[in-house]
């Protein structure tokens, strides 16, 4: 068995790299002519006035503030509803708990766009115009099953017993829950909130479809908008900004979920 393993190593090692050239060529380019002098056409030169260019339009700074502000507002009322539901879910019985979890796994499993269409649906019946609110509450309802993904696993590995004394010794059950509960899932917590940050940041569909109607943007539904009229030179260093954004939180989600299953 180990000749055949050894033989097979190198197409393995192939078949790997082949993959991530296929990812990340793209990427790559997008990064490399970021900095490029010329609008189109071959490197001519290398330049950070897209940069700055980014950096000056008031337009795009006005995306950019949506974009992580909503991010931001969104993460935390999510991780708290999320983390509440997910206790929720956790002091079930078997049955329920099997079915509110498959319910709350359908916005994840779910196309992005049905989510987008679906929610700009109910907000125009309910006569919710598409502005900064409306952004926020279609935000936070698909980011709060993200939440409770990543607090249920650290609620399974929780002693019960410890809730339980903490009731026995006097306490309310919402003092034992924020003193002995939330303290002990803290990092699941805290990686649901960067999760939901993350899938908030780079949500598009569901942005473009509840902003319709509005002048309300984000930065994926202005660079879609402006792709409509060509091709920008700004595109790659604005996409390269948001590559690192989310990359950088990916490293920490990761490290964090490295750190939880060493302890």
């Amino acid at each position: 068995m180990l000749p055949v393993r050894s033989k097979s190593k190198p197409f393995k090692i192939i078949y790997l790299v082949l993959v991530l050239l296929l990812l990340y060529t793209p990427i790559l380019y997008t990064a490399l002519f970021s900095f490029n002098e010329s609008i189109l056409g071959g490197f001519s030169g290398f330049t950070l006035k897209w940069y700055e260019y980014v950096f000056t339009d008031s337009t795009i700074m006005d995306a950019v503030f949506v974009t992580f502000s909503i991010a931001l507002l969104a993460s935390l009322f999510s991780t708290v509803v999320g983390t509440f539901a997910a206790i929720g879910f956790f002091s079930m019985k078997k049955g329920p708990r099997m079915l509110w979890g498959a319910v709350n796994n359908i916005p994840v499993v779910n196309p992005d766009i049905v989510t987008g269409i679906s929610t700009m649906l109910v907000f125009a019946y309910v006569g919710l115009g598409g502005g900064y609110f409306s952004l926020f509450l279609a935000h936070s309802a698909f980011c709060i099953p993200y939440v409770v993904l990543s607090v249920l696993p650290k609620l399974q590995t929780l002693n019960p017993q410890y809730y339980e004394a903490a009731l026995d010794l006097g306490a309310t059950p919402m003092l034992a829950i924020r003193r002995v509960v939330l303290p002990q899932i803290r990092s699941g917590i805290i990686t649901g909130a960067l999760l939901a940050f993350t899938m908030s940041l780079d949500d598009f569909a569901v942005s473009y479809f509840v902003t319709q109607g509005s002048d309300i943007n984000t930065l994926s539904t202005l660079i879609y908008s402006a792709a409509k009229m060509g091709v920008k030179p700004y595109f790659n260093a604005l996409s390269v900004m948001i590559f690192i954004s989310i990359f950088i939180l990916m490293l920490i989600i990761n490290k964090r979920t490295d750190i939880t299953e060493l302890y």
